[in-house]
Order: structure tokens, then sequence, then C-alpha cells
């Protein structure tokens, strides 16, 4: 049941991808539908709960890692699995891709509170 849903939500999902002229594209998940052919078939995945944002003039660096202690100082050094570096151009179009990406979210879902001691906050008064 949950695999058919699965299924069903990715055959529905559309995906905003960055166009090479810097604007976002809206693109049906079928790949004949967009204008920029993407062979997926080398990419990996990995799960982020932390990122680290630094650059030089020139370069945009992402980190991203797994932090085992999200809440307060981690005891222990947050391990980098992957990096992404860009230059400036892309990381606006993908910047732009991103907010409309969080924007549709929030339209369906709700406003995701970026703040953990708020959502905390917001989830014991509505349990009272």
């Amino acid at each position: 049941m949950a695999d058919e849903k699965r299924k069903e939500s990715a055959e529905k999902a559309t995906s905003i991808g960055v166009s090479p002229d810097g604007g976002a594209t809206r693109e049906k998940a079928d790949p004949q539908a967009g204008r920029v052919q993407v062979d997926e078939s080398d990419a990996r995945c990995a799960y982020a709960n932390f990122c680290r944002v630094t650059g030089t003039p020139e370069e945009l660096i992402v980190d991203f890692g797994l932090n085992a202690q999200p809440f307060g100082v981690p005891s222990e050094p947050v391990k980098i699995t992957q990096r992404i570096v860009t230059n400036y151009y892309t990381a606006k179009r993908m910047l732009h891709a991103l907010q409309l990406s969080v924007q549709r979210h929030e339209q369906a879902f709700g406003v995701l509170e970026t703040d953990v001691q708020k959502r905390v906050v917001a989830k014991t008064a509505q349990q009272n």
C-alpha cells in the first residue's frame, strides 16, 4: 500500500530545475517532458541534517553531513559526507529553485518553522 502511494506521488510529482538561461523550470517527472535531459544513473542519495556554507570570491562551497546530536552543541565533530562547489550564478539559480520548492510545500502543508524552540513550544501548547 505504501509503495503504491509512493509510486503514485512520484508519477504526479513535478521537479523544479535550473535552466541554463538562469530561470527556474518546472518539469513533470517524465524525463521527456523537460527541455534538458538528465542522466541520473550514477546519482547517489545521501541524507543530511547539517549544512555549512562557505566560499571564496569565485565559488560557493556547500557541505552536507549528519549531525548525530541535533540539539545543543555536538560533542563529536559532524562528519561531512557531501560537498558541492559551484559558482555564484548557479548558486543563485539553485536558491530560486529551492525557494519555489519550499513555497509550494508550505502552500500544501503549512509554514515550516525552522526555530526548533518555537516548534517545541507550539507542540506543547497544542497538547494542553
